[in-house]
C-alpha cells in the first residue's frame, strides 16, 4: 500500500527499544512492514534517530500547522470549571454554557484521585516501553479480541499520509475479561482510571441533560448515553520535523463525552467556531478535559457542539495522552432526544444506529467534522 522509502538519513544511537540491526541496515526500509508489521510504531521510527521525516508522515500543505497563522491569542481559552461544588447552579450553568459554546472545558477538583492520574500517565510509558514483540502481540492481526487493539496512526488503509501516533485501544466489557486479556503493565491503573472517572461522567451527564430539559437520567437513559466505555493509552514520540506531520489530524469524536488526561507536554488545539483558528488546551496539573462528541451533538439537535479538534507533533518531547470514550452501546439507535425537539423543535438529525456511525467514522481519514453529515437529514 504505501511506497518504500529510497533513502533513510539516522544517525545509529542506543535507544531504549534498538530495532533490529537488519532493518537500521536494510535499503530501502519499508516504512509500512517496520511500523505496522513488525510492531516498532512511530515510537520506533523516532528511536532511530531520523534526520528528515518519511515521506508516508509528510501531510499535505493545508493539513500542517503554521503556529504563525493558524493560532488564536491566548485571550481565547476553553474554559477552566471548578467542579468542587456540584450542586452550585453557576457550575452546571458554567458546563452547560461551555458545551454549547466550545464543546469543550478543563474540570479541576473534579474528585478523581491524582495519585490515579499519574499512576495511568505511568502506566502508559510502561506499556510503550515494552519491547516490539510484546506489543505486536496486540495488533490488529495478532490480538486474541477485536476489543484489544494496539496500531498506529488512525486508518492507515485509508490515509493518504500517516499520522505520528501509536496507540492501544481498550474497549471495557467485563472487569473478567480486563484481567485476562488487557495488558498486564497497564491493566490495573487504567481500569482504576476507567472507574474513578464513571462518576465524573454520571454527574457531568446529569447536568448536560437537564440543561435539554430532560429531569432524570433513568436506566434507559443512562444506557443509551454511557453504555459502552472505550479507553485509548496514546503516545506521541518527538519527531524529527514536527510542522511537516501531525499527531492526530482534524476530526470530532464519535462519543457521547470524551474525558482526557494530557501529561504536560501540550500539543491539543481546538477550533474556534467563530474565527476558525485554533486554539491551544493547555496541560494544567490534576485536571481533566472534557469534550462533547458526536453522539451528544446528534440527542442535542445541535445544542451542544462536537468540536474539530487536532494534536501537533512534537520535535522536543515524547507526548502520551490517555482518553476514555464515553459511546452509547453499538446497538443504539441515536437521534434527537424527545424532550428536545418535543416543542416543535425542528430535527437536524435522523436516526442512526450507532454501530453504523461508528463504522462510517473509522472507514476513512480524518476529515474535521464531515461524519457528522452521516445523521444529518
Amino acid at each position: 500500500m504505501f511506497p518504500s522509502i529510497n533513502s533513510l538519513t539516522y544517525t545509529q544511537t542506543t535507544p531504549t527499544m534498538a530495532p533490529s540491526m537488519s532493518v537500521i541496515q536494510s535499503n530501502p526500509v519499508n516504512i509500512l512492514d517496520f511500523v505496522v508489521n513488525k510492531g516498532h510504531g512511530v515510537k520506533g521510527l523516532s528511536e532511530l534517530g531520523l534526520e528528515t521525516l518519511p515521506h508516508q508522515y509528510i501531510q499535505p500543505p493545508q493539513e500542517r500547522f503554521d503556529h504563525t497563522t493558524n493560532e488564536e491569542p491566548n485571550i481565547h481559552c476553553i474554559p477552566v470549571i471548578d467542579m468542587s461544588n456540584w450542586d452550585d447552579p453557576d457550575v452546571a450553568k458554567a458546563v452547560c454554557d461551555a458545551a454549547c459554546k466550545w464543546g469543550f472545558f478543563q474540570i479541576v477538583n473534579h474528585g478523581v484521585p491524582i495519585r490515579v492520574l499519574e499512576d495511568v500517565k505511568d502506566a502508559t510509558h510502561k506499556f510503550y516501553a515494552l519491547p516490539a514483540e510484546e506489543k505486536q502481540k496486540y495488533s490488529k492481526e495478532r490480538s486474541v479480541s477485536n476489543n484489544v487493539r494496539c496500531g498506529t496512526s488512525f486508518t492507515p488503509e485509508a490515509e493518504k499520509a500517516l499520522e505520528w501516533k501509536d496507540y492501544l485501544s481498550l474497549f471495557f466489557v467485563s472487569d473478567d475479561e480486563a484481567a485476562s486479556l488487557w495488558p498486564h503493565v497497564c491493566r490495573n491503573e487504567a481500569l482504576e482510571y476507567m472507574k474513578c472517572s464513571e462518576s465524573v461522567v454520571k454527574k457531568l451527564l446529569e447536568i448536560l441533560m437537564k440543561g435539554l430539559n430532560v429531569k432524570e437520567i433513568d436506566e434507559t437513559k443512562e444506557a443509551i448515553l454511557m453504555g459502552s466505555k472505550r479507553i485509548n493509552l496514546n503516545y506521541y514520540p518527538k519527531c524529527p520535523t514536527p510542522e511537516l506531520t501531525i499527531g492526530v489530524g482534524r476530526h470530532s469524536d464519535v462519543s457521547t463525552l470524551t474525558v482526557l488526561l494530557q501529561d504536560d507536554i501540550g500539543g491539543l488545539y481546538v477550533r474556534n467556531t467563530e474565527t476558525m483558528k485554533w486554539v491551544h488546551v493547555p496541560p494544567i496539573s490534576g485536571s481533566l478535559v472534557i469534550n462533547v462528541g458526536d453522539a451528544l451533538q446528534i440527542m442535542s439537535n445541535g445544542k451542544y457542539k462536537s468540536i474539530e479538534h487536532r494534536v501537533i507533533a512534537s520535535g522536543n518531547n515524547n507526548r502520551i495522552s490517555v482518553p476514555i470514550f464515553v459511546n452509547p452501546r453499538p446497538s443504539d439507535v441515536i437521534g434527537p432526544l424527545p424532550q428536545v425537539v418535543g416543542s416543535g423543535e425542528k430535527p437536524l438529525y435522523k436516526h442512526v444506529l450507532y454501530s453504523d456511525y461508528v463504522k462510517h467514522f473509522f472507514r476513512k481519514a480524518h476529515d474535521g467534522k464531515a461524519t457528522i453529515d452521516f445523521a444529518k437529514i
